[in-house]
């Protein structure tokens, strides 16, 4: 089980580590889009279709993420955590997904051995992690904080927004925004009293 030392840490990939399974992807337009009220049924759904590729190899199914938040301005995208018994033994989960049209595109061995895979309709982040990784923790906190803080998630949507321009990847587009993330991180590990 993580500590409080474990969660609170901002962890960094390790910079040298390539984390692009097919190559990196094309720069694309970021767009903010208001919040939608179908975005919790449509992870209902998803989240039903990925257990059901998957059966007992799901430990946890979890909408995560701008667009678990009512009333947050997000990108039209889909943030799901998955967490399997062991990331690293993709064999047990990949071709399952991958059959239900999930492409593995990242590969962080230093980063909590997560995965992701995407999804290009619906557009969905699959992040996969194993039972004990911090970042579940922290995404999940992130999460609530946000439906019960209108003030930081005011202060998010604009650190998103501000965050547009300059184009590049996506992972640009959370370069820019990452102080603000950080900043409301603490916020909310020192009302828990884990710092």
């Amino acid at each position: 089980m993580p500590t409080f030392e474990d969660i609170t840490r901002h962890h960094d990939p390790d910079p040298s580590e390539n984390p692009w399974v097919l190559g990196p992807p094309a720069p694309e337009t970021i767009q903010i889009v208001p919040y939608d009220p179908r975005w919790p049924g449509r992870y209902e759904t998803l989240a039903a279709a990925i257990r059901t590729a998957l059966g007992d190899a799901v430990v946890d199914v979890e909408h995560v993420g701008s667009t678990s938040v009512e009333g947050l301005a997000a990108k039209d995208v889909i943030d799901i955590n998955l967490t399997v018994a062991d990331p690293r033994d993709e064999d047990r989960y990949v071709p399952a997904l991958e059959r239900v049209g999930y492409v593995l595109t990242v590969r962080e061995p230093s980063f909590h051995e997560h995965r992701c895979l995407r999804l290009a309709e619906p557009r969905v982040n699959l992040h996969v992690y194993g039972p004990d990784s911090p970042e579940t923790i922290r995404t999940r906190m992130f999460r609530d904080w946000l439906r019960a803080h209108p003030e930081d998630r005011e202060l998010y949507e604009r650190a998103k927004r501000a965050a547009v321009p300059g184009g590049g990847h996506v992972m640009d587009y959370n370069a820019r925004k990452e102080a603000v993330i950080r900043e409301i991180y603490d916020r909310l590990f020192r009302a828990a009293g884990m710092l």
